[in-house]
């Protein structure tokens, strides 16, 4: 077939299913960047185009998932097959962040002052700070631009198991073995403890700051723990609000929804995720379809609603200091609003001990899942989506990593070159580089796009357990553990006991 003469029937639509303009007619071997010249076109026709649209860059789907790389030939695969000149192809747009994030390279320096492992670890939203939590029992509180302890605070008897910074970036909270919540000011030191669980906290989360809506005029906080149990927490008074009761096993971890005030998910070693109504307590659906416990959940908007008002474009402009809550609020929405433009509906992505995954649309009327995914040979340990949630990644003990197409589902490349267990990465804050940490004592910088290890990171002297990138793109903070006597769950000081962090 000679493809110069032949044509094809395109019609062009967001991620949220709303077409452009009407379906048109093009040559077959259109080239992405004439598919770019036609879509800015058209979006110049619209009431409330954006005036910086010719300046977008934009990323193209067909309906099969295949990405438009060259040309829309090259993707249809057609120049060997018969086709209906009255087929209409569907082709997904989607906008690329042109915001520039360079590579990580090095390590910067090792912050010495805990003296067991390093368990968890998050950068405060305005990439000013970063919380870590220990086997020692101490939070720790290190200011980024002098690479320096500022604070360390004492307060929990066991294990710090997880630290969340509140969106604002004025609240730190910390959950325990000790069974308890601690609310800290991050400058002060002062601290609240909220008591109220009977087992080991295992996860926190912040409400948004786009969807909040209640008395307090702040956030709440939500808990899961070993005791089965989800709470939620005013930090205004310091008192528990809501607890949600169901799950039958421990709750390996908590979301707020972006979409919905006052949704939560939950996700448990029961092998169900729960989707509750917050504000009531009550349970609006299970989620059905892992077969062993569920290890980690997130969602496509889990980064924005960590960071609140700190995108990465005000990174660029500056944008990093507001003078109120209300000024917060308000460019929250902003953020929100946009993401909801170019990603579409809220998804939820769950991996398991069963080595699968599942997508969820939680906020539909169904409670099927809306993917199942396979292809890791042992249990997923960690999933995370692309801040645009445009790809997603899971990491496995079978030592690999996974990228997906986080519209679609459809499996992409695998990234190997670790030589032990893969327990977290991190997404840069546009989703061109990937950050692994393993149990082989090394990180990993990964081309997302290419799949190609960038720069392999050594440095560390035990098994990598905790990570985490900055929301302005230029840190990531690395945590050592040791873990012996598996049999006793002993926790025990890494050799090195250090929280690195690494930058270009």
């Amino acid at each position: 077939m000679d493809s110069s003469d032949s044509e094809v029937i395109i019609q062009l639509r967001d991620v949220n299913n709303v077409f452009l303009g009407s379906s048109t007619t093009v040559p077959i071997n259109l080239s992405k960047d004439q598919i770019e010249q036609l879509l800015k076109a058209l979006l110049k026709t619209e009431a409330n185009y954006d005036d910086d649209v010719d300046n977008n860059k934009y990323s193209f789907i067909l309906e099969n998932s295949e990405e438009i790389k060259t040309t829309l030939e090259d993707a249809l695969n057609l120049s060997t097959k018969e086709f209906s000149g009255e087929l209409v192809f569907k082709i997904t747009y989607i906008p690329i962040s042109i915001y520039s994030i360079r590579p990580v390279t090095r390590c910067s320096s090792s912050l010495q002052g805990h003296t067991e492992s390093v368990l968890c670890l998050e950068f405060s939203p305005d990439g000013a700070y970063l919380a870590s939590g220990s086997g020692d029992t101490t939070v720790r509180i290190w200011d980024l631009s002098t690479q320096t302890p500022i604070k360390t605070f004492t307060g929990h008897k066991n294990w710090v198991m997880s630290i969340s910074w509140s969106p604002d970036g004025n609240t730190l909270s910390s959950g325990g073995m000790d069974n308890n919540v601690i609310i800290w000011d991050p400058k002060t030191g002062s601290n609240t403890v909220l008591n109220g669980h009977t087992k080991a906290v295992t996860t926190l989360a912040w409400q948004p700051l786009h969807n909040m809506n209640n008395t307090d005029n702040y956030p709440y906080l939500a808990s899961g723990s070993m005791d089965f149990t989800v709470r939620i927490w005013s930090v205004k008074s310091y008192t528990c609000i809501r607890t949600l009761s169901g799950h039958t096993r421990g709750i390996s971890q908590v979301l707020w929804s972006a979409d919905h005030e006052n949704r939560i998910f939950s996700s448990s070693r029961d092998t169900l995720i729960k989707v509750w109504e917050a504000s009531t307590g009550a349970l609006i659906k299970d989620l059905k379809g892992h077969a062993h416990w569920i290890n980690t959940l997130t969602s496509n908007t889990s980064r924005l609603i960590k960071s609140g008002p700190y995108s990465p474009e005000n990174f660029e402009s500056g944008k990093t200091k507001f003078e109120s809550m209300e000024a917060m609020i308000s460019e929250s929405k902003n953020i929100y609003q946009r993401f909801k433009q170019e990603s579409g509906q809220e998804r939820l992505l769950s991996g398991s001990d069963d080595n699968t995954m599942f997508i969820w649309l939680p906020n539909s009327d169904t409670n099927k899942p809306l993917h199942r995914l396979t292809g890791h040979q042992q249990l997923i340990n960690h999933v995370s989506f692309s801040a645009n949630g445009r790809y997603f990644a899971s990491a496995s003990f079978d030592k690999s990593i996974r990228i997906w197409c986080g519209i679609t589902g459809k499996y992409l490349k695998t990234l190997r070159g670790h030589i032990g267990r893969v327990y977290r990465i991190a997404w840069s804050c546009r989703g061109n580089y990937l950050v692994s940490a393993s149990s082989d004592s090394t990180l990993k910088l990964w081309d997302a796009e290419t799949g190609k290890l960038k720069y392999d990171l050594p440095g560390h002297s035990d098994e990598i357990y905790t990570l985490d990138w900055s929301n302005c793109g230029k840190t990531v903070a690395s945590g050592t553990i040791k873990i012996n006597k598996v049999e006793t769950s002993k926790c025990v000081g890494g050799k090195d006991r250090l929280v690195k962090l690494w930058c270009h």
